[in-house]
């Protein structure tokens, strides 16, 4: 008898062949981990610990796509924190990829003996047409190597089946509430790490001797033009500030969500929302991201204001809704109060970045020139090239082009901008722009109709975040620079939370149904004497 995936045996300790392997396994692996201790590298040993917990993981996704999700996220999360202890070896980078393509593996076997469901985006032809564009823009002249087109093809559509991974998922309300949970603890965990080191310093969570290209992002400080405070960013268990800065808003965003939804579902549940809540409001506040704490207080006002607009009225849910606000608000101020009676110069200083640097009235204020006078021009710039109506090919200036360049020996482009649009005219011209647009006015406006279906139910705060959040990736995002949608952690929840936006309905008429069974099985009929 097989498996699912028909690669591995049902029982692999009566295979004769299985205890074969895995006895010779083991003998190779305890010669080659004693040379290490013997030579005394602990580098390597940590190398030879990390290959055969990823080919346990390899091994139990295959067996199961459903914990290979999982498995696929929490490295996705903690990647970097290996990378910064191992020397930003490029075998940790790329485990990643690894991981997704078995979990990829394991979904489509799983699917083909229909234990999967699949669906069909509303926006697939839009999104198809842009990735057949992205793949033409791998043979294009002006690209100095293919490989540059390969980065960008990985960078931009990669992590979209997880789309349809997401969808399957979430086949109940047991397996999106796990889903949640395990991931508010995740956050909860990266977000207090970064709330120590905000405090602590660099010296925490970071090693003491660290590779050169990534050791000055673990080592970033923030001065207030005013004040004179000087503030470490920290970065948590990631290799750079923005990394976590970007997480922390996306973590913002799926706590509020969480809380809403078990608020007007379940009683249980909602004491984890609190405290997740509390701490990514924390880690946002002592950050030193100027994005991530503006965008903080966006994303909290218009889900408040959005709750609000979506909430069960006839069933008088609204005013448990202005309660959960008031209770999260409380909760977020106690937590702020806290940090500013036991380490009040942490706080303070972060505080006097914000305030003197973002401040309309203040006389050192960036707000104006950050939001709307750089991102515009640096868009315009993207037309200096004369290559702008076909562009230098995918890939020529994304994150990691100097990983690229030191493994084919060949010179990234110079040519390059910050703004998000402008890059993408400057590596598949204006023609890649106006799928993009297209994509993306596609994809929001088929989000945006599921959320108007979820409205007046329970299912609304969860749909109105993952919508949210798509929204903010796509377009504000999008605007001031091409970083956070080439992040692979934001790429990963993007196209996975679209998945589970567009389940939500099922999800809503099966719990429909299952109510209306359960009332008609309490109330026994009229004629029942």
């Amino acid at each position: 008898m097989r498996t699912i995936q028909g690669i591995l045996p049902a029982n692999p300790r009566k295979s004769p062949m299985m205890a074969l392997a895995f006895l010779c396994a083991v003998v190779i692996g305890a010669y080659e981990v004693s040379d290490f201790i013997l030579a005394g590298n602990m580098a390597g040993l940590a190398y030879v610990g990390m290959a055969v917990v990823v080919a346990a993981f390899v091994v139990s996704m295959l067996t199961s796509w459903r914990r290979g999700v999982y498995i696929f996220f929490a490295w996705l999360l903690f990647e970097d924190f290996a990378r910064k202890y191992l020397g930003n070896n490029m075998a940790i980078y790329f485990a990643k990829d690894l991981l997704a393509a078995v979990v990829y593996l394991s979904f489509f076997l799983a699917w083909r003996r229909r234990k999967a469901q699949g669906f069909r985006p509303p926006f697939l032809v839009p999104l198809m047409l842009m990735v057949w564009f992205g793949v033409l823009q791998v043979f294009n002249p002006a690209s100095p190597s293919y490989v540059y087109g390969l980065l960008g093809i990985k960078l931009f559509f990669y992590y979209i089946p997880l789309m349809w991974v997401g969808y399957a998922l979430m086949d109940s309300e047991l397996e999106l509430r796990r889903f949640l949970k395990v991931n508010l603890v995740l956050i909860m965990l990266i977000a207090g790490l970064g709330i120590v080191q905000s405090i602590v310093g660099p010296t925490f969570l970071n090693p003491s001797v660290m590779q050169e290209d990534i050791r000055e992002l673990s080592n970033l400080y923030r001065v207030a033009p005013i004040s004179g405070f000087v503030v470490y960013r920290p970065t948590s268990v990631f290799v750079s500030t923005g990394r976590y800065a970007d997480l922390l808003i996306v973590a913002w965003l799926i706590t509020l969500g969480f809380v809403g939804y078990s608020l007007l579902r379940f009683p249980k549940g909602r004491l984890l929302g609190f405290f997740a809540a509390s701490f990514v409001a924390a880690g946002i506040a002592l950050s030193a991201s100027r994005g991530a704490f503006a965008w903080g207080l966006i994303h909290a006002i218009a889900a408040a204001a959005a709750f609000l607009w979506g909430a069960p009225w006839r069933q008088g849910e609204a005013r448990r809704i202005l309660r959960t606000i008031f209770r999260v608000g409380l909760g977020i101020g106690f937590a702020i109060v806290l940090l500013m009676f036991t380490f009040p110069d942490a706080l303070l200083g972060r505080l006097a970045v914000y305030s003197e640097t973002m401040s309309p009235d203040s006389p050192t204020g960036e707000l104006g020139h950050r939001a709307r006078d750089y991102p515009i021009r640096s868009f315009l710039g993207a037309f200096d090239s004369d290559r702008w109506p076909y562009g230098h090919g995918i890939g020529t200036t994304s994150l990691g082009t100097q990983y690229v360049s030191r493994i084919v020996g060949v010179k990234p482009l110079v040519v390059g901008v910050e703004s998000g649009f402008g890059a993408i005219v400057v590596e598949m011209g204006i023609v890649g722009l106006a799928l993009w647009l297209v994509m993306t006015a596609a994809v929001l406006f088929s989000a945006w109709r599921v959320v108007k279906r979820l409205r007046g139910s329970t299912w609304f705060p969860l749909g109105f975040v993952i919508f949210f959040y798509a929204a903010f990736l796509l377009i504000p995002q999008m605007i001031g620079g091409i970083q956070a949608y080439e992040d692979f952690v934001l790429n990963a929840y993007l196209w996975l939370l679209l998945g589970v936006l567009f389940r939500l309905p099922q999800l809503k008429a099966a719990a429909e149904v299952k109510a209306a069974e359960q009332s008609l099985t309490a109330q026994p009929p009229r004629w029942v004497t």
